[in-house]
């Protein structure tokens, strides 16, 4: 079953955001390089629930007006779960796109206009 492995919260103040996130719930915030993030200012973080890693996420710059929180659901690909979401009526927004030494991902929409982005684990990803 497809589950969500991590979401992204977009920022206009990315240091205010991270102070916010880390005081209400305890989160522990690393600063990427500019590299690992795709927009140069990302900050990482994972949460954990009776000592066990769960989820884990991102603040980033926002990109536009627009732009809200995003859950990456992890599938076995990419590329089959983008078939069926257009047989399904849903859009990508863009092609997929590597983050280098972890995996694959696509933005799309579903039939309510909801983003999400679908993620595939590949530590081979160039």
């Amino acid at each position: 079953m497809a589950t969500v492995v991590h979401f992204e919260i977009p920022a206009d103040d990315t240091e205010r955001a991270v102070k916010f996130y880390q005081s209400l719930f305890g989160w522990k915030m690393e600063k990427m390089k500019p590299a690992a993030g795709a927009c140069g200012d990302y900050w990482y973080f994972t949460t954990e629930k009776e000592g066990k890693e769960s989820i884990c996420g991102g603040i980033m710059k926002r990109q536009c007006e627009t732009h809200r929180p995003t859950n990456y659901i992890e599938v076995p690909s990419v590329d089959e779960a983008v078939k069926k979401l257009e047989e399904l009526g849903g859009k990508k927004v863009f092609e997929k796109t590597a983050v280098p030494g972890h995996g694959y991902f696509i933005c799309c929409v579903d039939t309510e206009n909801n983003s999400f982005a679908l993620w595939e684990d590949d530590k081979e990803a160039k």
